[in-house]
């Protein structure tokens, strides 16, 4: 076997181990027509959430574009008592997430937060659960799964969030589709491997 058929059989195993990590991922479309009360802000926003208990690792990325006013805040909120629906404290850092482009109406953000770290949560979503970030954390891990988590980004038009949108799981490979993805991979390098010989 050659090194080039070796290295694409690595980075196989490492796709695979990717897929089948404990990470979810998790996202949303942020409007205004979704915040509570609804309101007609012309603004958009994409949020991935990637939560690993585990690891216990918090990934948020958000771009959103449009704001009426400049935004003043920006978190995740859980949980409500209906799936997609309703309203919730404040689970993450606050009173915003550290570094969200302020001040501004339109932008992205990109940051990591260690779920073990108190600082990662809100003081009374902390006390709620149990007093332990362990507590909080599969508070938190439910609320999404349950579709009870948003996150929202306020303005000064709107202090009570301008838009937001309810945190989904994001589809996941079926385990069928990840044992072909196995089996054919070195099979399809075998092929490519015999035609370039002939």
């Amino acid at each position: 076997m050659n090194q080039r058929i070796r290295n694409c059989t690595a980075a196989a195993a490492l796709l695979l181990t990717a897929i089948t990590a404990s990470a979810t991922n998790y996202t949303a479309i942020l409007t205004g027509p979704q915040e509570s009360p609804p309101n007609t802000s012309p603004a958009i926003g994409a949020a991935v959430v990637k939560f690993d208990t585990a690891s216990h690792i918090l990934e948020v990325d958000v771009a959103f574009s449009g704001l009426i006013l400049p935004s003043t805040l920006s978190h995740i909120h859980c949980c409500t008592t209906t799936p997609g629906a309703g309203v919730a404290g404040v689970a993450t850092e606050v009173p915003t997430f550290g570094g969200f482009p302020m001040g501004v109406t339109s932008g992205a953000y990109t940051n990591t937060y260690n779920t073990s770290l108190t600082a990662s949560w809100n003081p009374a979503f902390l006390t709620s659960h149990g007093g332990t970030t362990a507590g909080a954390e599969a508070a938190f891990a439910a609320g999404l799964n349950a579709g009870e988590a948003y996150l929202n980004i306020h303005s000064e038009r709107y202090p009570g969030g301008e838009i937001r949108g309810f945190l989904a799981a994001a589809p996941v490979p079926e385990p069928a589709t990840i044992a072909m993805l196995g089996l054919g991979l070195p099979a399809v390098l075998l092929m490519a491997r015999r035609r370039r010989k002939m």
